[in-house]
């Protein structure tokens, strides 16, 4: 599979089987204006909302929006040198990413996909662009963290070859914990 990076957006043109024979246009779009933050926030809102408040509760659903996923600390994020796109399906918004390199490894801090796109292999193709990534920039894992509870999310990285390499409980603030695991995914030249 050919990687196009030519400016905002990257093409990955990607076909599977499931019964029928489906392609569709797999595309990131990389998030940098005012505008596109704020898109970003909102979307975040939404998936968050309905995917973690089950699995978490209500009030550090919000303040991890908040305090991660609002505009200020997403500027601040991309000012740090993280990469966020929007992921797209046949130009439909399907979800979101954020990434950024740090020594010989490649953090996937975010990885989201609306519910209604779930199932089409939008992450795994958001993670064969990142693994091309990292093979130009000479990266040697992708590394990220998952609620430990996130059974699906979990099962879905191990598909993908990720393993777990260890549990973090980490202190976000105002009285609320993030209980994880920290996967991987070791890469080859």
């Amino acid at each position: 599979m050919l990687w196009e990076t030519s400016g905002r957006f990257v093409d990955l043109s990607y076909k599977w089987i499931e019964g029928v024979n489906i392609m569709e246009k797999f595309t990131l779009e990389e998030v940098k204006t005012d505008e596109q933050i704020e898109a970003l926030a909102a979307l975040a809102k939404e998936i968050w909302t309905e995917h973690f408040t089950p699995m978490l509760e209500k009030g550090q659903v919000e303040y991890m929006l908040e305090k991660f996923q609002s505009p200020g600390p997403i500027r601040e994020q991309l000012q740090e040198g993280y990469q966020y796109y929007f992921l797209k399906l046949d130009g439909e918004l399907a979800g979101y990413t954020g990434f950024h390199a740090e020594e010989e490894s490649l953090f996937l801090s975010k990885i989201y996909v609306r519910k209604a796109m779930r199932g089409k292999k939008i992450a795994k193709q958001a993670i064969e662009y990142m693994i091309s990534l990292c093979r130009e920039r000479h990266l040697h894992k992708i590394w990220l963290t998952v609620n430990r509870n996130n059974s699906i999310a979990i099962a879905a990285y191990e598909k993908m070859g990720f393993t777990k390499a260890y549990m973090k409980k980490a202190d976000i603030g105002n009285g609320f914990y993030m209980d994880d695991y920290i996967m991987e995914k070791k890469l080859y030249a």
